[in-house]
């Protein structure tokens, strides 16, 4: 540094960090989630699987943000909470087989991936034609889900390629800056990323298998690849 000159240090202002019981939250902190997210804003919440990075998954301008935060790349879709089989007929073309899988799976730790509906902002899916939705069995999100009557954003709260974040601390590591609402509810139950299967292929693709096995998935639709 040359002599006489300062160095300037940018100011991360941490996120606001509310404690949630999963079991029963309280909903002053479920309601100030979801007035952050009407606001455009982007929260951090607690699912049964890891930490999820949620914005109002229709406004471009919100999903923007969570890509920044992340340090995602924008031809990466972004998988979605929707509240169950309603709100995802809303956002997808629902198969025969997709069927089954929710009345089984949700809500549980079943990311399916199926045709996406205009309503979905071609941001949200990566720039492709097919997007990613689940109903987690964890109350907070889906209170706030159905509090705004939107989908949320579901990606993982961490950098993108990072740690998955099983509790605040493995967040906060992460990511510093582009959140506005952190709900701390605990360790997460499963530690590891849902199970994703692609039902626009023939025979349908497992991409990730988390606590949801191969096997057990083809006891419902039959066969599937991985």
């Amino acid at each position: 540094m040359v002599k006489g000159s300062k160095k300037i240090r940018r100011l991360v202002i941490m996120p606001v960090v509310l404690s949630v019981n999963p079991e029963s939250p309280d909903i002053e902190a479920i309601n100030r989630a979801v007035k952050v997210i009407q606001a455009g804003g982007v929260i951090v919440y607690p699912t049964d699987t890891v930490y999820g990075l949620g914005a109002n998954a229709l406004n471009p301008l919100s999903v923007l943000k969570v890509y920044k935060a992340k340090n995602r790349q924008l031809d990466r879709a972004l998988p979605l909470i929707v509240t169950g089989l309603k709100m995802a007929e809303l956002l997808a073309v629902v198969t025969k087989k997709a069927r089954k899988l929710i009345q089984v799976f949700w809500p549980g730790a079943l990311t399916i991936i199926l045709k996406k509906k205009p309503l979905v902002p071609p941001i949200v899916a990566g720039g492709k034609f097919s997007i990613g939705i689940r109903t987690p069995n964890h109350s907070v999100p889906l209170m706030i889900c159905k509090r705004l009557g939107l989908p949320l954003t579901a990606t993982s709260a961490n950098k993108h390629g990072g740690q998955n974040p099983i509790d605040v601390k493995d967040v906060l590591i992460q990511l510093k800056e582009g959140i506005d609402l952190v709900l701390d509810g605990g360790r997460t139950k499963i530690g590891i990323g849902s199970t994703v299967i692609d039902l626009t292929r023939n025979p349908p693709l497992i991409l990730r298998e988390g606590s949801i096995i191969k096997e057990t998935i083809e006891q419902t639709i039959g066969r599937v690849d991985n």
